[in-house]
């Protein structure tokens, strides 16, 4: 009887103990994480190591690339900084955002932003160097959260902000006491242009090292503009280096999920702001130490507006009812790579009014409005309106198009130039309708819309982008566009009849509007 007793004794210690650490197993699982969002402005993809062959240094992020997840169909919605980090913040689709569309808006305040909602439940939240914008918003703090860029470093070069964004984040987890969940944006300023001017010389980088678009001549101006740029690249993979060691020394990184991406392609001619391959298809690695599979590769197609929902789900909590974006929760845990939910096999992108400078007969600050579907073999593009100047009006400057050495030696070609067929590809007008078969043409050189054995493809995939703009109700689709046009803009205008610029408005028709010195642009509540 003892021995029974004693038998069933050990058999109960042996259960309890099973059941105990299996409790304790889910309950590890159901841990809300930290989530580190790392986010460059203007990076293109192809310049990080992870994404093939590059003359550029990113250390920092390709180990995470190497011991993580790489999305090599990831994409923005809308490739101009402040309508896609709308995306970002709310989850939502860029046409259905109302003002904040445009670039440069203020931000309407029906729209809830995932930081904030985090913050509603507790979670440790800021962000460092850019957040949402350029624009204004309602409300205390920036929709990517409360700002610290108090700590301040001295730049390597003149063009490289003067915030330790890394210094500031060390700060943001010192201010936590009682260890709550974070969720920090970190958003270098870099590489947004200017640059110092042949910075690369003082990093010891060499010209033949470049690699020339094929939309660009190949010439000693354009090498050395893009290893500018190149030194900015790097600058923000330094950051994201040191953020990673304040992780492991504080013993955070094991329940930190890193999120690594760019608003869009870089601050150059025919890539930032427009709808071709390198302007709206950005970086995006995630790495979650013990929870995600190293060294995969997904290829099903993600956009911005799917982050705030699977930030949200990863927190334990259910997406806002306002997200349109489609949580890809399941893919980051899943062990396969390559295509893995066969209905990801597209997105949608799309622009509005990105700045001024664009007038015609219908009126002045108006848009280029576009739409586009890319598949994993084609992508279409509908130019809306192809009267107008797709980055801008000559006579103002194309002012969709940031000043560089590049831009200049392009504006400066005359029809007589042999090159001057690189100034139209990125300033010229634009048919209708594009088609690009990316496998073939990655750079998009070559327009198929129009030969005979194509339009079928294009009348497709136009058909198919637009019953799904009709279902998400884009005013543009729904031939209520000119909404868009209509939005105040808050950057700096333009007189049309001198074509000078104007500063920016420092109050709305209300006279809510208040100037903070270096928290940007807000809104009384």
């Amino acid at each position: 009887m003892k021995f029974k007793l004693k038998v069933t004794s050990i058999v109960l210690v042996f259960f309890s103990s099973f059941f105990n650490v299996k409790i304790q197993a889910q309950n590890s699982n159901n841990i809300r994480p930290n989530i580190l969002f790392c986010i460059a402005d203007d990076a293109s993809m192809k310049s990080f190591g992870a994404y093939g062959d590059t003359f550029i240094n990113t250390p920092s992020i390709d180990e995470l690339a190497k011991e993580g997840l790489v999305f090599t169909n990831a994409y923005n919605c809308n490739p101009k900084c402040a309508p896609a980090r709308a995306c970002i913040v709310t989850g939502k689709y860029s046409w259905q955002l109302k003002a904040a569309t445009n670039h440069n808006p203020k931000f309407p305040s029906e729209f809830k932003f995932y930081p904030h909602l985090l913050m509603q439940k507790g979670y440790h939240v800021g962000f460092s160097g850019k957040g949402w914008g350029p624009g204004i918003y309602e409300g205390k703090y920036n929709p990517a959260g409360p700002e610290y860029n108090t700590i301040k470093l001295h730049p390597p070069h003149k063009g490289i902000s003067n915030i330790d964004y890394a210094s500031n984040f060390e700060l943001f987890l010192k201010e936590d006491k009682e260890n709550t969940p974070f969720c920090f944006w970190l958003g270098t300023k870099e590489p947004h242009r200017f640059y110092e001017l042949d910075s690369w010389k003082k990093e010891h980088k060499k010209l033949k090292d470049v690699k020339v678009p094929p939309f660009y001549p190949d010439n000693v101006t354009v090498r050395g503009d893009i290893l500018d740029y190149a030194v900015e690249v790097e600058w923000f993979d330094s950051h994201v280096g040191k953020a990673i060691k304040i992780l492991e020394e504080k013993g955070l990184l094991e329940n930190t999920m890193i999120v690594i991406t760019s608003d869009h392609g870089m601050p150059f001619p025919r890539v930032k702001g427009q709808i071709y391959e390198e302007g709206f298809h950005v970086p995006m690695i995630v790495y979650w130490k013990g929870k995600i599979q190293s060294g995969r590769v997904v290829e099903d197609f993600i956009s911005f507006p799917d982050l705030a929902p699977t930030f949200m789900e990863l927190a334990g909590l259910k997406p806002h009812e306002q997200m349109t974006g489609n949580s890809f929760k399941d893919l980051l845990f899943s062990n396969k790579s390559g295509q893995i939910d066969e209905k990801r096999d597209h997105v949608l992108l799309g622009r509005e009014r990105h700045d001024v400078g664009r007038s015609n007969q219908d009126g002045t600050d108006l848009s280029y409005p576009v739409r586009a579907i890319r598949t994993s073999k084609y992508l279409y593009v509908h130019n809306i309106k192809p009267e107008r100047w797709p980055v801008g009006n000559p006579e103002f400057g194309f002012l969709n198009c940031d000043a560089s050495p590049t831009k200049k030696y392009l504006t400066d070609l005359k029809p007589e130039n042999a090159e001057y067929q690189y100034f139209i590809m990125s300033f010229g007008k634009r048919q209708e309708d594009e088609l690009y078969n990316i496998e073939d043409d990655p750079h998009c050189m070559v327009n198929l819309a129009y030969s005979p054995i194509f339009i079928g493809i294009s009348e497709k995939m136009r058909a198919q982008m637009e019953a799904e703009l009709t279902l998400q109700g884009d005013p543009r689709t729904l031939g209520n566009g000119a909404i868009f046009d209509k939005y105040p803009y808050y950057g700096k205008g333009l007189d049309y009849k001198t074509g000078k610029r104007l500063p920016a408005p420092k109050f709305n028709k209300g006279k809510d509007l208040i100037i903070k010195k270096g928290k940007g642009n807000q809104v009384k509540n």
